[in-house]
C-alpha cells in the first residue's frame, strides 16, 4: 500500500497515508507521554504506590512513619485498588498485589512467605469456654473470608468433625473479618501477612499451630525499566526488610506443639 506519491515536488501523502498518519501520531503522542512521566517519576521525590485495600490497612499503613523518618525526601502517595496495574497509562512507580508472581514484562519480588493460621482475641483462651483444643471451636463463631472453603480445609487437617462450617459471618474482606476477630467476635482463618501487626502488637492471638500453605503470595511489582531507581530500590528493600523482621517476630510467638 503506497503511504507517499513520489512528485516533481517531492513526496505526496496519499489518502491512505493520511489515514495512518492518524493512528501514528496518537501512538507516538502516547509513547512520548509515558516516556515524560519515566523521566519525572526518575527525578522527583514523589512515589506513587498501589495496593489492595486489605493490604493498605492491615499491614502498610500501620509502618509508613517507619519508612517517613528513614527517607525524608521521598514523597509517598498511597493507593488502595484492586485491577492490574497499566504502569505506561497510570500515575504508579510501584504496586503490591497478591498473586501467582506471573506478570510478562514486570519485575517481580515476592514480599513473603504466608500461611492460613487462625486468630482470635486473647480472651478466648481463657474462662468457661476456653479455646484449648480444636474441637472447642464447637463453642464459638467462625468468621469466614469470602466464602467458607478455607474453614472447611483447616478443620478437616485438623482431624476435627464436630464443627459446624456453615456457622458464621461470610466477610468480603479480610481486614473486616481481623478486626472483628480482635474484638473478640469469633475466631478468623486468615493469611498471616494481614495478621502480622495485630499478632505482633498482641491484640490477636494463634490458639493452634496447625496452618495451612497458602496457594499465592504478595509481590511488589513495577516496570523493569524503572526497577532500579534510587527510590524505587529503597521502597522495596524496606517492605523485604519489614516483611523479614515480621517472620522473625511471628515465630517467636508460634504456640506450643502442644497446643495442636
Amino acid at each position: 500500500m503506497k503511504l507517499f506519491n513520489r512528485e516533481q515536488q517531492g513526496l505526496v501523502i496519499t489518502e491512505a497515508g493520511r489515514v495512518y498518519l492518524e493512528v501514528l501520531r496518537d501512538a507516538f503522542d502516547r509513547i512520548a507521554v509515558g516516556t515524560e512521566r519515566l523521566l519525572q517519576r526518575q527525578s522527583a521525590g514523589l512515589l506513587t504506590v498501589s495496593t489492595s485495600p486489605n493490604f493498605a490497612a492491615k499491614w502498610l499503613v500501620h509502618r509508613l512513619a517507619r519508612f517517613a523518618e528513614l527517607h525524608p525526601a521521598i514523597d509517598l502517595r498511597i493507593g488502595a485498588a484492586l485491577h492490574h496495574i497499566d504502569f505506561a497509562r497510570e500515575d504508579v512507580d510501584l504496586a503490591i498485589r497478591h498473586g501467582d508472581g506471573q506478570a510478562n514484562g514486570l519485575h517481580m519480588t515476592r514480599l513473603c512467605t504466608e500461611e492460613l493460621m487462625l486468630v482470635c482475641n486473647p480472651k478466648l483462651l481463657s474462662g468457661e469456654n476456653a479455646l484449648r483444643t480444636p474441637a472447642d471451636l464447637a463453642g464459638h463463631t467462625l468468621l469466614h473470608i469470602n466464602d467458607r472453603n478455607d474453614w472447611a480445609k483447616w478443620l478437616e487437617s485438623a482431624g476435627v468433625g464436630n464443627v459446624d462450617v456453615a456457622r458464621g459471618p461470610i466477610f468480603n474482606q479480610a481486614s473486616m473479618a481481623l478486626d472483628a476477630a480482635a474484638d473478640g467476635q469469633g475466631v478468623a482463618l486468615t493469611r498471616s501477612a494481614l495478621a502480622a501487626w495485630d499478632l505482633i502488637a498482641g491484640r490477636l492471638v494463634r490458639p493452634f499451630e496447625l496452618a495451612l500453605q497458602a496457594p499465592y503470595a504478595y509481590w511488589i511489582v513495577c516496570p523493569k525499566a524503572t526497577a532500579k531507581l534510587p527510590k524505587i530500590v529503597l521502597f522495596r528493600e524496606w517492605l523485604l526488610a519489614e516483611a523479614a523482621e515480621d517472620e522473625l517476630q511471628l515465630a517467636r510467638l508460634r504456640p506450643a506443639s502442644g497446643a495442636h
